[in-house]
């Protein structure tokens, strides 16, 4: 999987940008949103074939591949409905049981879930994001871009069986990728793990769904060469975010919006 998102659209922390370091012969150059995308493509047309990529006006942008094998543990799943865009990795032990908790149809994939929860939290807000994400039982990390509300929302698991990772491209554009080599080859030094067991709004920052009153804070990452590499984010147990009561559906994202 590999979402890119434009500077203006995405607002990442500013941690994940490092400075650039003295150039040397050696010096990888972070590249370009188009570059990122034709090297992903590329990669996968031998293997699978059915490589593809979407792209949004905003500058907005999905690439998935299908897995190379027909059954894996850690399915690879692409979903569109409503303007709303889902690339999943991984699978939920709970599927059944939180497509009857949600109304939904028997044939609803775990992308397709994705999307109708989002949906729920977006225009209802029933439940505090966190809490939808900790009943999801299960390896997983996904990608879900909304092109109506021009917002990306993107989790990792808890378990860490499916690993995400992030990081800052040429132009300040936000790559997500489930793919380390793809990241790390496109964005340099500014790229690091995405934290597991959080969850990213484009509009309300970085927060942990495993510990909502904690605040996640960045911790710089130093490379073998002594450079700074982007940052990893950690749960800070001992600082407490206090979040205000939600007053109706224009605040159902409202507890996000005390953690970032």
């Amino acid at each position: 999987m590999l979402g890119i998102f434009k500077k203006g659209l995405a607002h990442p922390p500013q941690e994940l940008n490092s400075p650039h370091p003295l150039k040397t012969a050696a010096t990888r150059e972070p590249k370009f949103p188009r570059e990122i995308l034709e090297d992903f493509l590329a990669s996968h047309q031998s293997s699978s074939g059915n490589a593809f990529s979407v792209s949004f006006e905003d500058g907005a942008l999905l690439a998935y591949a299908r897995p190379q094998k027909s059954y894996s543990v850690h399915q690879r799943l692409f979903c569109g409905l409503d303007d709303i865009y889902c690339i999943f990795r991984g699978s939920l032990n709970n599927l059944s049981s939180l497509i009857k908790q949600y109304g939904l149809s028997k044939g609803t994939d775990e992308a397709m879930f994705v999307i109708e929860a989002y949906r729920t939290l977006r225009d209802r807000g029933p439940y505090p994001a966190d809490q939808v994400l900790k009943d999801l039982d299960g390896d997983y990390g996904f990608v879900l871009y909304d092109g109506k509300a021009e917002t990306i929302f993107t989790a990792s698991g808890a378990e860490e069986g499916v690993r995400l990772f992030w990081g800052i491209a040429a132009d300040g554009s936000l790559v997500i990728s489930d793919n380390l080599e793809v990241v790390k080859s496109s964005c340099a030094k500014s790229f690091a793990p995405f934290p597991a067991g959080c969850m990213f709004h484009s509009e309300h920052g970085l927060m942990s769904f495993e510990h909502p009153r904690s605040k996640v804070k960045a911790m710089p990452r130093i490379d073998s060469e002594g450079v700074m590499c982007g940052a990893n984010f950690k749960v800070d147990v001992q600082s407490k975010v206090h979040a205000m009561p939600r007053v109706g559906s224009e605040a159902n994202w409202a507890i996000w919006g005390h953690s970032a």
